[in-house]
């Protein structure tokens, strides 16, 4: 076709973390905004740290995750991520029409990328992944709309819900947030 489109690949025989690079790499080079959907938010530092960054720069950054858990500690890692960056600004919805599985990120509607894996950190290094980097500002206009259209069937979360947690509730995203790594 005529889509400029890099097809980057991650896994156990990588050296690199190559879709996570991409990931940062799209992010650092945001200059208005980033729309991310993902099934599991359990960034490495790294990527959390590129997220607070833009955000805290002013960049509107909008992730969208489930509401439906399909895994508890991933679920309650995912949730404490999420309040990590509604914190610095950042805009978190919460997909009340089933479980979201997309995968998908859109910077500035012009760059984008969609593939199989997941923001965490068996998606970046030990499992096999793909995942297509889009360079069509068309595609990412397309993917903008999608992601707008989902934003119907959504709630957000603020803050202020955030902080009204229980304590069992945050004992448990603690929990998850420790054992993240390996989630």
């Amino acid at each position: 076709g005529k889509i400029d489109m890099q097809i980057v690949t991650s896994g156990p025989d990588s050296e690199w973390e190559q879709i996570k690079n991409g990931y940062i790499k799209l992010i650092s080079s945001a200059k208005k905004s980033i729309l991310i959907q993902t099934p599991y938010f359990i960034p490495d530092a790294s990527l959390l740290d590129a997220l607070r960054i833009a955000s805290l720069s002013g960049l509107d950054v909008k992730i969208m995750i489930p509401n439906k858990p399909d895994h508890l500690f991933v679920y309650w890692a995912t949730t404490f991520n999420a309040g990590q960056l509604l914190r610095a600004g950042a805009k978190i919805y919460i997909y009340d029409n089933g479980f979201i599985h997309a995968k998908m990120i859109v910077v500035d509607e012009e760059v984008s990328s969609v593939g199989t894996a997941n923001i965490d950190v068996r998606s970046f290094k030990l499992n096999f992944e793909v995942n297509a980097f889009i360079y069509d500002e068309g595609m990412a206009e397309t993917l903008t709309r999608i992601f707008y259209k989902d934003v119907e069937v959504c709630r957000q979360l603020t803050i202020e819900d955030f902080e009204k947690r229980s304590k069992w509730i945050r004992f448990k995203e603690s929990i998850a947030r420790l054992v993240s790594p390996i989630l």
